[in-house]
């Protein structure tokens, strides 16, 4: 028993807590969140959408100033102004300046703004320092360096003159690589067809829904004059609006944005989390089995969510996928303003001028605030469009290899005993961990960067301690800061906090009771917020092995509208919340990740957000947020966390066993086995739940539960390797199905079953009580053999696996080679030196590929090069597998490679038909000019499936190799 203090044992600590602390739990209540209805810019272009589709003679107001239009040879950009006509005999035009401009990846970018408000020649009586323009902004937290235009390089107009001289009244610009993209831009009305290859793929306002709601003084007793509107608008709450007895006050009137976007002949599209709903997206328009509201975007503190359902959480991408047989397309919709989306499919049809002739997915999008800025991304594959989305918003950070490992986390552990007690606890148990983490009850009075002394009296020896198995510690901080604390008093009087609409310091309840919320959207309070994780401070000391979660960061604040702040709350700059809501919880993570660069220019920081935005894969990690140890909770976790890698942000997990309530104890077993794949894999469970350490629960509960992390620590150089190709290609790490088999329409639904990267593991996670089978769909006529005992299965479509309580139905595709390491240790630092066992499964053919990627697992060096990338390749009519490292960067920067001079393959498993060629049953090794001789040591035939096993080739890590069979 290891013990640094004499406090009182976890169980007495935690009675008191819950003395003083009653939670009270209980589901979603729906209401506390506004439909669509009871959004006031939801309902006006829902009413608006509705109107137009009911009227025979509708024609839009909207259209392109041909005299405006002008193209910029240098720059690439086309530049022009959108017109909108106001009816009823009014003269009066309002101007929306646009440009549309062509990126150097490949992809096309369109905004448009409203000129009136760019130029702030508006006046609003009694708000002097409020920000008159539309926010144009998001895109400086969401874009990375993707963002480049291509200066003219490869972009081409079409008929533009004939636009100008009123001969056309549509033109065409070719784009992307060999002019293979082009856009076709029609006049009146306005409308854009984005092609690739010639087929239209994208169509913006091809339904004419486009809205931009104009700027108008506020007319009294908020009566609207009638030129204002045209006879679809509705009048409905346009200067303030009332929602459970909180006003919202909307000093600058009415400007939502709206826009019709249509996925020509693409069936099924993907993305826009956070939702707890399926992987293909639902209708939202009613009807059996699809949803009644819109899907919603806006972050909010949502506990105990119900699966299958289009209500707001946590996190906001607005980023939308679609697939088809032969092609892929996408749209990111630039936007940290609330926002719904609904999504109608429809058959094949020939309807307007732009002839959608097959069945398509039509998509409405409506944003509180704002401009219209997106991004529309066209290519051949779904990995292509992930490719091009992480050009333009970065791909998610290469993670230190102890954070792709198992956490283990409980609000709350309770003294440095507790924490030191759960670390050996798993020695004891021969179960492997690499991260413990610390809810809020570690806090002085909850208040952040300070430590209890009565319970935490010394975290630096707590630690060490930690250190000496290379483990790590995770500590909660959230952005509300206890009004009466240190840092608290410190924001309010330096002017670092987020303002009420009367421009005093925004005073709510959360956590620590009264509290202010740090405005990080500040560069001066994003580095107040850095600074408070200096080396050397009261709170993060000198340890080297502490990690960050940044909480409760929609904002969350306890009894607030919607759970979270004031719409009309103000941030820097005299922006209001309503225009940037969604980003501010990446602004928020943004300044912790600055603050631990400062503090460790070369570790790679860790950490974990509940609050996402566009980007924010840049910075950390996620999780689900407060789900429950329910079965719906477990199957609906996959289809979300396969949803945000489809969006660009892999690594995302759901608290293991359910965070609220107490799971059984086949719940608990099963959620391991399924979260053993989790990009994040990590348990967490709520303050009155019983304790639930894998070590605690009974056999042979417990067998399993440690034999599944196990797993997770056996393939982590597999999964690590997935995690390499997210950060440079933006590859999912859990491979939707349909991403194997693109052209398989019957894949492209599906959601209970996925692949692990590029091993070609095929899982299917048990997520129903006592069952003893399990349907598993094999997409391709490729073969598969069963993980652990090589049985073959053939054939496209469902089969059939039996499954026992410790059984995880997992199957390898033939054609792939894939690393994991078979010995196992306390943590995955302590397994850096281990040998390494290659699985080699043969396709039909008799070809096998792969590869393995490894750096230190903690430093930036492998920017510098100081990387393994081996890619192997099996050959069945050589027989000959070879290793070749693709790192060819400069060897001087190769600290790290030298270092695993040592490390070897132990051991490789070749399976499918074949048999070795010589009467000797051995191997020919070659690596470094020489050559030697290895046994094979297995070799037997098991349901038509040969396996060879070759035991200690020796060959060693970091330089090319290869092995005639």
């Amino acid at each position: 028993m290891v013990t640094i203090s004499t406090h009182s044992s976890w169980l007495s600590s935690a009675i008191a807590l819950l003395c003083l602390f009653p939670i009270l739990v209980k589901a979603v209540d729906k209401s506390v969140f506004k439909s669509c209805a009871e959004s006031s810019f939801c309902k006006r272009n829902r009413h608006y959408a509705d109107a137009i589709d009911r009227s025979q003679f509708w024609a839009s107001p909207y259209e392109v100033q041909t005299s405006s239009l002008k193209y910029d040879i240098w720059t690439g950009k086309l530049e022009g102004n959108l017109i909108k006509n106001l009816p009823n005999g009014v003269q009066e035009q309002i101007i929306f300046p646009f440009e549309l401009s062509f990126l150097v990846s490949g992809n096309a970018r369109l905004k448009i703004d409203e000129e009136r408000r760019m130029k702030q020649n508006i006046s609003i009586p009694g708000f002097g320092n409020l920000n008159k323009q539309r926010y144009n902004q998001a895109a400086e937290w969401a874009l990375a360096s993707g963002a480049a235009q291509s200066m003219g390089e490869n972009v081409t107009v079409h008929g533009l003159e004939d636009i100008q001289n009123g001969f056309a009244q549509t033109f065409e610009i070719t784009y992307g690589p060999g002019g293979s993209k082009s856009v076709v831009m029609s006049m009146n009305p306005f409308k854009m067809d984005f092609r690739n290859q010639g087929e239209s793929q994208v169509l913006l306002n091809s339904d004419g829904l486009i809205n931009l709601e104009h700027w108008r003084p506020q007319p009294a007793n908020d009566q609207l004059f009638d030129f204002q509107l045209n006879e679809m608008e509705l009048n409905h709450d346009m200067w303030a609006d009332q929602f459970k007895g909180f006003k919202d006050t909307k000093p600058r009137g009415p400007e939502s944005i709206a826009l019709d976007i249509t996925f020509s002949g693409y069936s099924h599209v993907y993305g826009i989390p956070e939702h707890s709903d399926t992987l293909s997206l639902r209708q939202t328009r009613g009807g059996y089995g699809n949803h009644d509201e819109p899907y919603r975007l806006y972050n909010v503190d949502i506990f105990e969510y119900e699966p299958n359902s289009a209500l707001p959480m946590y996190g906001a991408i607005p980023f939308m996928q679609a697939h088809k047989q032969e092609s892929s397309a996408g749209v990111f919709w630039i936007n940290a303003a609330d926002t719904y989306i609904d999504i109608i499919k429809t058959a094949a049809s020939n309807e307007d001028s732009f002839d959608i002739t097959s069945a398509s997915t039509r998509t409405h999008w409506m944003s509180e605030a704002g401009i219209i800025d997106l991004v529309v991304m066209m290519g051949d594959t779904p990995g292509s469009i992930n490719k091009l989305y992480g050009d333009l918003t970065g791909f998610t950070t290469l993670p230190q290899l102890s954070a792709a490992s198992y956490h283990q986390c409980r609000w709350n552990y309770n003294t440095q005993d507790d924490v030191l007690e759960v670390d050996e606890n798993f020695d004891l148990n021969d179960i492997p961990y690499d991260v413990i983490w610390l809810d809020i009850e570690y806090t002085k009075d909850r208040s952040y960067f300070t430590w209890d002394p009565a319970t935490f009296p010394n975290p630096e020896l707590m630690m060490q301690k930690l250190d000496e198995s290379k483990r790590k510690l995770t500590a909660i901080i959230d952005p509300h800061l206890k009004a009466s604390s240190r840092v608290g008093s410190e924001i309010k009087a330096q002017g670092l906090a987020i303002h009420d609409k009367d421009r005093n310091p925004f005073l709510g309840q959360c956590w620590p009771g009264d509290s202010y919320w740090i405005d990080t959207t500040n560069v001066d309070a994003r580095n107040y917020w850095a600074n408070q994780y200096a080396l050397g401070s009261e709170f993060a000391g000198n340890s080297t092995n502490l990690f960050i979660w940044n909480d409760m960061n929609e904002p969350s604040v306890f009894h607030g509208v919607e759970t979270t702040i004031n719409r009309d709350s103000i941030h820097i700059d005299g922006w209001e919340n309503r225009d940037l809501h969604n980003l501010y919880g990446m602004s928020v993570v943004n300044g912790t990740y600055e603050g631990f660069i400062a503090r460790d220019a070369n570790s790679r920081p860790f950490i974990l957000t509940r609050s996402f935005f566009a980007g924010s894969q840049r910075f950390g990690a996620a999780w689900t947020g407060d789900n429950v140890a329910t079965w719906e909770s477990l199957q609906i976790a996959t289809p979300m966390l396969l949803t945000n890698g489809v969006a660009g942000m892999p690594f995302m997990g759901a608290d293991v066993g359910g965070f609220f309530k107490n799971p059984t104890s086949e719940l608990l077993a099963r959620w391991y086995q399924s979260g053993t794949f989790y990009p994040f894999f990590r348990a967490h469970a709520h303050i009155d739940t019983k304790r639930r350490e894998p070590f605690l629960v009974a056999e042979p509960y417990k067998s399993v539960i440690r034999d599944a992390i196990k797993l997770r620590y056996a393939l982590l150089p597999s999964i690590y390797t997935a995690f390499y190709h997210a950060s440079v290609d933006g590859s999912p790490i859990m491979m939707p199905v349909y991403y194997y088999t693109p052209k398989n329409e019957r894949s492209f639904a599906i959601d209970d079953q996925f692949f692990v990267g590029n091993t070609g593991i095929l899982a299917k996670p048990v997520v129903q009580q006592d069952v003893d089978s399990v349907e598993i769909y094999i997409p391709d006529d490729e073969v598969y053999y069963d993980y652990f005992n090589y049985h073959c299965y053939e054939g496209m479509g469902y089969h059939s696996l039996k499954v026992e309580l410790d059984t995880i139905p997992l199957l390898s595709r033939g054609g792939h080679i894939y690393a994991r390491r078979d010995r196992f240790r306390r943590s995955s630092e302590l397994m850096k030196f281990d040998p390494f066992t290659l699985i080699v499964t043969l396709s039909k053919s008799g070809f096998a590929k792969g590869d393995l990627y490894i750096d230190d697992g903690n430093s930036f060096d492998h920017q510098s090069g100081d990387f393994i990338h081996y890619e192997f390749t099996f050959n069945s009519g050589f027989k000959k597998l070879m290793a070749v490292n693709q790192n060819k960067s400069n060897p001087d920067t190769h600290k790290f490679i030298d270092g695993m001079a040592n490390v070897t393959i132990e051991k490789i498993i070749i399976v499918g038909d074949l048999t070795p060629t010589r009467s000797d049953s051995q191997v020919r090794v070659s690596q470094n000019t020489e050559s030697w001789d290895a046994s094979i040591v297995n070799k037997s035939l098991t349901s038509s499936a040969h396996v060879l096993v070759i035991k200690k080739p020796n060959v060693t890590i970091g330089t090319d190799w290869e092995i005639q069979v």
